[in-house]
């Protein structure tokens, strides 16, 4: 059996970086400006994504570039690529379907929908179609519990699914059509998206007039709202550190206007507690 955490480091072709040209190039040092001087290492990340919008999925060619790009070794970027799922390792269909398999969305049919489709498509984890086009992925979490169950086509969502849907949905692909999601942009391929991820503006119009919110998310803001309902405030110190200024204990943080969150309040750090604390009753004496 293949290992798929060696495959992409091999003696016999450790990668060609030369493959990616021109424009690549630029965007990969665009990338790299977007962070601190001496830090460009941290564009290891959406480098990534970016290699990956190329070629639709991680090759030793990518690897490669993005070791010569960011002064790394090959298993230095090797070992992230292969740490996070959403660097595939294998050729990537047009379309990654992702079915929620964890505790509610399981619970209310994920499990079913995800065993129609690996029937119907005749595939299995991680594996794509033959004609190239759907790549199946069970995921543990979509964060949609509200939507449950939900697909997710290249990240964007399909709520409340049932095996009969879904497969409408991906039958509906092959075909070549792109059907709208539940929320958010209008489809488009892996590779684009992976573009988008790695930090690339969407060009297209019609991404930018998509809803980004559906009506059961709504409902909760909305009566939250309507009951003056807010998240229980952090516990901190009755002196903001570095200020001087005392808070009355209950009182409201944001003051008068109102304009930022009681979570931003100064919280209670080695900064700002005393140098030796007194201990609790019955532990004097013991070692911190």
């Amino acid at each position: 059996m293949t290992n798929v955490r060696t495959q992409l480091l091999t003696i016999e072709r450790p990668g060609n970086p030369a493959v990616f040209g021109p424009e690549v190039r630029a965007a990969a040092l665009e990338l790299m400006g977007r962070y601190p001087e001496g830090q460009a290492r941290s564009a290891l990340l959406p480098m990534l994504h970016l290699v990956q919008s190329e070629q639709g999925y991680i090759t030793a060619d990518g690897i490669a570039f993005c070791a010569q790009q960011l002064a790394l070794t090959h298993a230095q970027v090797a070992a992230v690529a292969t740490f996070y799922t959403m660097f595939k390792r294998t050729p990537t269909g047009e379309y990654l379907v992702s079915v929620c398999r964890n505790t509610l969305c399981g619970l209310l049919g994920g499990d079913d929908i995800y065993r129609t489709l690996s029937e119907a498509l005749g595939v299995g984890m991680d594996e794509t179609t033959p004609d190239g086009t759907i790549t199946l992925e069970h995921a543990e979490c979509l964060a949609a519990c509200d939507y449950a169950p939900v697909v997710t086509v290249n990240y964007e969502y399909f709520d409340n699914q049932t095996p009969a849907s879904a497969l409408e949905l991906v039958a509906s692909l092959r075909a070549g059509h792109r059907p709208h999601p539940s929320r958010g942009a209008t489809l488009c391929t892996f590779k684009e998206i992976s573009r988008q991820i790695a930090g690339f503006r969407d060009e297209r119009p019609e991404a930018l007039d998509a809803p980004s919110a559906g009506g059961p998310t709504r409902v909760g803001v909305e009566l939250a709202a309507e009951r003056g309902e807010r998240a229980p405030e952090y516990p901190r110190s009755p002196k903001a550190p570095g200020t001087g200024a005392t808070r009355t204990p209950g009182e409201d943080p944001r003051g008068a206007s109102g304009d930022s969150s009681a979570n931003d309040a100064p919280l209670s750090t080695a900064e700002s507690d005393p140098a030796n604390p007194t201990p609790p009753a019955g532990q004097k004496g013991q070692q911190a």
